[in-house]
């Protein structure tokens, strides 16, 4: 059966790195899903961790009863800036260094590219991949990506495009909820076109921003570049997840007991435990109908 992982972003604010394993576990989830942390590995910065922390991480993960089930660092591996570039492929390495010491055969990431500079940041990409893919698949490795709202490539299937031209079963995809919207909102047909290289699903909500002709929400000045959504808790934006959890239940991805659903709300500060333990219930409900 899928894993089911609790993304512990709202937790960085008031608990220590290691208080992770404990609270994930008392909300009732098996699994954590490790995102930038200042004592781990910062957006886009060299990672923090050495040897004492990934020591002492794993035991306090092991001592919970609970799993990492994957890393999700963002670094700029396709910035059009070579700097920036080659430094984000340095951090990405020691990443991936430290999952293969932690145990964790998993990276979920973003392209994390310019929209402006569309053609530069996807050659950025493929620069970098001639780098960490050799990596990625000598240590068995698997690496996903998230066409992330604001990156060169936000079209989900112009997306699968880009990750199947790299011609590695390392390769995968990672499907966000919230992004729904950005990816131009075909999970009933995406999802099949992705087949076993969709690898893992976070799961928030979010409000469709092409709804009301443009005017769901508003940023200001009108026809600026921003990328609005929101991380919302399941059922308070406007996802189809019947459609989405059912095209999930069609393709085998439900039953595959490597495949990751991430919990990731990032809305609900002020009720951290009621929205995660709420998520685990209706992501288990979801599940359940999906299959029945």
């Amino acid at each position: 059966m899928v894993k089911i992982a609790y993304d512990p972003t709202p937790l960085h604010h008031d608990r220590g790195l290691l208080e992770f394993p404990d609270v994930v576990a008392g909300y009732g989830y098996e699994y954590l899903q490790l995102t930038p942390h200042a004592d781990f590995g910062p957006f886009f910065r060299y990672p923090r961790a050495d040897d004492a922390l990934v020591v002492a991480l794993k035991k306090r993960v092991a001592d919970a009863g609970i799993g990492i089930t994957s890393l999700l660092p963002v670094q700029r591996i396709s910035s059009p800036v070579e700097a920036e570039r080659s430094a984000a492929v340095r951090n990405f390495t020691r990443i991936l260094q430290l999952a293969v010491e932690l145990d964790v055969r998993v990276i979920n990431s973003e392209f994390s590219g310019r929209p402006e500079r569309g053609e530069e940041s996807e050659a950025a990409f493929y620069a970098s991949m001639e780098t960490l893919l050799p990596i990625v698949e000598r240590e068995g490795l698997q690496l996903n990506f998230d066409p992330h709202p604001d990156d060169f490539v936000e079209d989900g299937l112009e997306a699968w495009r880009v990750l199947r031209g790299l011609n590695s079963s390392a390769i995968g995809f990672v499907y966000v909820g919230s992004h729904t919207f950005h990816y131009g909102d075909r999970a009933a047909t995406l999802i099949p076109e992705l087949g076993s290289r969709l690898r893992a699903v976070y799961t928030a909500d979010t409000f469709d921003h092409h709804r009301s002709h443009g005017l769901r929400y508003i940023s200001n000045p009108p026809g600026n570049a921003a990328r609005v959504h929101q991380h919302l808790n399941i059922g308070d934006g406007d996802v189809d997840w019947a459609e989405l959890f059912g095209a999930l239940a069609t393709s085998g991805f439900l039953d595959d007991p490597e495949a990751i659903i991430v919990s990731n709300v990032f809305a609900e500060d002020e009720d951290v435990e009621g929205s995660a333990t709420s998520q685990l219930q209706k992501l288990r409900d979801l599940i359940a109908a999906a299959r029945g």
